[in-house]
């Protein structure tokens, strides 16, 4: 198990760089820095991300998710506080913008110039110190060149943040690398960037908004070539191009960016495909081949409900994961996770694949059949499901929103049968999901903070006689290894106060049972008393608080209440302006 990062999942693997949150606790001292990756989905056993200086992948159809999760449109248009005309003309008129390997570099200063000059510009809000925006700076750059190099019109900008708090402010930048697309100088309404972080990725989401998201077909040679072009491709068959339903659907390729578009009102398509009304096609060079969405007559097209039907329909049967695969498995938006961990190199697991791909066509939509080879690099998904390889074959299922786990029963064969069998007992509530936890130390209680697990944290933290803090971390997060000696301090200060125990426990390694833990660190205090089971307040109570010695003596000499001129921590919620991939939050 790795990182619970609200809005993505309870454990994600470490940042790829540990340096942002050092420099960003340099920059802004006390409560407000804390881990958490801003990942979309959620992906509790998303692979390691990649490093600095590669590149990251987006989401698959990260806006279209959106609507899933009801959102009434494009999430976080990031409207920040509007900004008076006069103030427009503090912007210099003749000054030059300058620019870095093709992107150019603004100011408070210039940014009115450059949404005058150019219609369609991206602009990255970046950090010097963030290893997310340096993993991000080479496919820029690419992504700069390939723009130029086939003349769309598009334009790509960044804004260092910490130097310009003026348009951060304005534009509600809360963590960094973030992304907004300014259209034809409108200064007030950008739309949130949700593509992928690699060039080619950036190039297609601009060209799918500053020209055409799909090819219109004329002929069947035209729709063939269109077909022959990618893996999954969707035509859209419209009687009345004029219709509104064509509006939908061109918008909705906008932002699908793993598939290619097509649409076309002629006759002899329609026939050639055997359609005799308006309906969208998926075809793919996988599984069944093709899948029909009839656009309802009365009702007209749904977006919510063709967003789901090509994320399901886009998607093989059983999926093999890998680092690769892991963008489409937690992409498309399927909550149950069914995994049947292998070793692809024995031929006595091989052969219960066909079982197994059996099982899935009757649960399509409902569950996502992933299969896991224990002899890859996937020690971190065995880790995240407490499982060994030599406990291969063996299945699990997760639910990604709520992390619930569950294993089948006993240890029959694998079989189509008994795959259908166990997800049958999970969704009948027949089965309960277990938690993880490490073996309960033999010297937890010796050192002045104390070790806790998720074997023995009900017995600490809900001990009615004791007042306990407690610290959930995670071992890469270097805010946590920043305040250690301050926790550190804080138990050998009160180590001889019976009714007062400091502890800690690696959230990345053990659940429980009574709440989750989003984000690190995250510090906890159960106060004395009855009721000490139910997570709520007075029970327990969130500290968030300057993470030093003396704000966190005031606070348990106070009875667990802040003093009135300690500054507050922000909330840990989900963020409604969050790019897609991970960032440093402010």
């Amino acid at each position: 198990m790795s990182s619970r990062c609200p809005p993505c999942g309870l454990f994600m693997p470490p940042p790829p760089s540990r340096g942002c949150s050092q420099a960003l606790s340099s920059l802004r001292k006390g409560p407000g820095a804390t881990c958490r990756l801003l990942l979309g989905p959620q992906s509790p056993y998303l692979p390691q991300p990649p490093g600095p200086g590669t590149a990251m992948d987006g989401q698959l159809l990260p806006v279209l998710l959106l609507f899933l999760l009801g959102a009434s449109g494009l999430q976080g248009q990031g409207q920040g506080p509007e900004r008076p005309s006069e103030d427009l003309l503090e912007d210099t008129p003749g000054e030059e913008v300058p620019k870095e390997d093709g992107v150019l570099v603004l100011n408070h200063r210039t940014l009115g110039l450059a949404l005058q000059e150019y219609p369609a510009l991206l602009v990255e809000f970046f950090a010097p110190w963030c290893g997310h925006c340096k993993a991000l700076a080479p496919e820029y750059s690419k992504a700069a060149a390939l723009l130029a190099a086939e003349s769309v019109t598009a334009t790509l900008a960044k804004v260092d943040g910490p130097a310009e708090r003026e348009l951060t402010e304005e534009f509600g930048v809360t963590g960094y690398p973030t992304l907004k697309f300014f259209r034809d100088g409108n200064r007030t309404h950008p739309e949130e960037y949700t593509g992928p972080r690699e060039a080619k990725g950036i190039v297609e989401w601009l060209k799918r908004r500053v020209g055409s998201s799909a090819t219109r077909l004329e002929d069947e040679e035209g729709a063939q070539a269109l077909m022959d072009a990618g893996d999954v491709v969707v035509i859209g068959f419209f009687q009345d191009l004029e219709d509104e339903d064509v509006a939908t659907f061109l918008a909705l390729a906008r932002d699908a960016l793993d598939m290619t578009f097509g649409f076309t009102d002629q006759p002899k398509l329609f026939q050639k495909f055997g359609l005799t009304k308006d309906t969208v096609v998926l075809f793919k060079k996988f599984d069944e081949g093709r899948a029909d969405f009839p656009v309802d007559e009365e009702l007209g097209l749904d977006l919510g409900d063709l967003s789901r039907f090509l994320i399901t329909h886009s998607m093989l049967l059983v999926t093999e994961f890998s680092h690769q695969t892991s963008r489409r498995i937690f992409g498309a938006r399927i909550l149950n996770h069914l995994l049947l961990f292998v070793n692809q190199t024995l031929a006595s697991h091989r052969e219960l694949l066909e079982g197994f791909r059996e099982a899935a066509p009757p649960l399509r939509g409902q569950v996502l059949f992933v299969v896991v080879d224990v002899d890859a690099s996937n020690d971190h998904v065995l880790q995240y499901f407490g499982l060994k390889a030599e406990e291969a074959p063996t299945l699990r299922l997760v639910n990604i929103e709520t992390t619930k786990k569950y294993a089948p029963p006993g240890g029959g064969p694998i079989t189509s049968a008994s795959v259908a069998a166990f997800c049958q007992m999970v969704f009948s509530g027949k089965l309960k999901p277990y938690l993880l936890s490490q073996e309960v130390p033999p010297d937890w209680d010796q050192r002045p903070v104390k070790t806790l697990v998720g074997k023995n944290f009900e017995q600490v933290a809900f001990d009615e006689t004791k007042n306990v803090f407690v610290k959930f971390y995670a071992p890469w997060c270097s805010h946590c290894k920043e305040m250690a000696p301050a926790w550190e301090a804080l138990a050998e200060k009160y180590r001889d106060h019976e009714d007062i125990i400091i502890a800690e426990l690696d959230a990345t390694a053990n659940e429980l049972e009574a709440f989750t833990v989003s984000g690190f660190p995250r510090l906890l205090y159960f106060p004395a008393g009855r009721d000490r089971k139910l997570p709520t307040p007075p029970q327990m109570m969130e500290y968030k608080g300057n993470r030093d010695l003396e704000s966190f003596s005031k606070f348990l000499d106070s009875g667990g209440e802040l003093p009135a001129e300690a500054p507050t921590a922000p909330f840990q919620e989900p963020l409604a302006n969050s790019s897609v991939g991970p960032r440093e939050e402010l």
